[in-house]
């Protein structure tokens, strides 16, 4: 679909020819599938996480649980290394925030999480939490699309909490975006339903498949959410066993208004402001 006038367009168009591959992977620090190894050398389960990664020839991947340079991968980061063998961009954080004692603890503060983007990253911000041990939310900003990688609490009632200043967030967002990550809801889906119904998002996993634990999946606990103008091409959850959780793939293209792809992005708020109407 061609516009001569970005002003005078109101259509709805195609990003581009081409699908987009998002791939979000819990790697469990590329340890392996066994809890009793979570504090093991890294580096041959890593090359194997690199190699499956590479096979897919993903545009934007999310990874849950990665080192960036502790005794276990040998004090080398771990999202720079797979940055380099796939020849992407990366943005990476600390899950801790910035009063965190954690942030000073061995291990625990070469913990985080990270995005690795084939395209040259527009904006980069993290947020945290206000409660729960694990507070990061990083918000990539690419062309046409924002996307929110997370990794919620393990307890029920600051999950809510986590959620409620989630919403908070993703309503304010100015492009289509998709928020994804390891939810940890170990109630079931229904713990999601209303934060779904608020923003509007749906999950790409309609058959709710389950992600946990990777030697025989019983709990659906990692989501990719996409807001309406994302188009699913392709969703699959390969059968891959280098971590505990299981990979998701997405295939997608994104349609947006026009003149919407010139709008800039509002200001970052931070998770502290007034959370809003939502109850969850």
């Amino acid at each position: 679909m061609v516009c001569n006038s970005r002003a005078a367009c109101r259509c709805l168009a195609f990003t581009g020819s081409e699908n987009m591959r998002f791939v979000l992977y819990n790697i469990c620090y590329g340890t392996g599938p066994k809890f009793h190894q979570l504090l093991g050398v890294t580096g041959k389960q890593l090359r194997r996480i690199e190699d499956f990664l590479r096979e897919l020839e993903p545009d934007l991947v999310g990874l849950v649980e990665i080192d960036f340079g502790s005794f276990r991968s040998g004090r080398k980061n771990q999202v720079e290394l797979l940055a380099e063998s796939l020849g992407h961009y990366h943005s990476y954080s600390m899950k801790y925030d910035q009063s965190s004692l954690w942030r000073h603890v061995p291990i625990f503060n070469r913990q985080g999480n990270a995005f690795l983007a084939r395209d040259r990253i527009h904006n980069e911000t993290f947020h945290y939490f206000d409660s729960g041990m694990k507070r990061l939310v990083i918000e990539l900003e690419l062309d046409h699309l924002v996307v929110y990688l997370v990794h919620l609490s393990l307890g029920a009632r600051t999950r809510q909490q986590q959620l409620n200043a989630l919403f908070n967030l993703v309503r304010r967002a100015a492009k289509p975006c998709i928020v994804a990550g390891d939810f940890n809801v170990f109630w079931g889906e229904q713990e999601i339903d209303l934060f779904l119904a608020a923003t509007g998002l749906r999950s790409v996993n309609t058959r709710e498949l389950p992600t946990f634990p990777s030697h025989r999946p019983n709990r659906h606990l990692d989501f990719i959410l996409c807001s309406p103008e994302i188009e699913v091409v392709n969703f699959q959850i390969p059968q891959v066993r280098f971590s505990d959780h299981l990979p998701l793939v997405l295939d997608f293209n994104v349609r947006v208004e026009c003149d919407r792809r010139a709008q800039n992005r509002p200001d970052p708020i931070p998770l502290a402001a007034e959370i809003g109407s939502l109850a969850l």
